[in-house]
């Protein structure tokens, strides 16, 4: 049975926030993340997006479960983060809108649902009236002990969207690895297109 991928109301979010947390938990501990999560920080991580108007939270369901889970809202939301990123651009924060993540369990990939995140929260941006779409993905060394050997980078799928990276444009973020006993800072790359 296919998917139901579909916007989720403020109340369906809410019944399904661990759910959503879960998933972030789940998919992010694999490569290239290493996400040693934690369920605390994942509801306050999603709390703007109950809170926002303008946040989408996109869910796709089967029957009644949560399989995976996507997420947008205004970039100028996250300013205090990529702000400093953002600096020597040029580029008007308040015209970009943010795809935060997506995550999906490995059993449902391969089905389309990575371009159905991807419709729902365009389509959204551009109902608001953002002009444009970011997203930005960790950078993990090539020779990094880790990568599994048949990883498969997903800048064709990105690439096939429209998306292309943004020359010098990262952000620096500390989670704990899988494994670690401490927090490492990362290096996450933007890549942006018009909409």
């Amino acid at each position: 049975m296919p998917l139901d991928i579909r916007p989720l109301s403020r109340a369906e979010l809410a019944a399904h926030i661990d759910d959503v947390a879960q998933l972030r938990i789940d998919v992010f501990r694999a490569w290239p993340y290493l996400y040693d999560g934690d369920l605390d920080y994942e509801r306050d991580y999603l709390g703007p997006c109950l809170k926002s108007d303008k946040a989408i939270v996109v869910g796709a369901f089967d029957g009644s479960r949560l399989m995976g889970a996507s997420t947008g809202m205004p970039l100028t939301d996250h300013a205090d983060d990529f702000a400093a990123a953002f600096s020597d651009t040029g580029l008007n924060l308040a015209e970009i809108f943010y795809c935060a993540e997506s995550v999906l369990l490995p059993q449902y990939r391969g089905q389309g649902a990575g371009h159905a995140f991807f419709d729902a929260r365009e389509t959204h941006a551009k109902d608001l009236g953002y002009h444009r779409s970011c997203f930005c993905g960790v950078v993990r060394a090539k020779d990094h002990p880790a990568r599994p050997a048949d990883h498969a980078p997903l800048d064709p799928f990105w690439r096939k969207r429209g998306y292309a990276p943004l020359d010098g444009v990262t952000a620096r973020f500390s989670w704990k690895d899988v494994g670690a006993s401490v927090e490492t800072a990362k290096t996450l790359q933007f890549w942006m297109r018009d909409l």
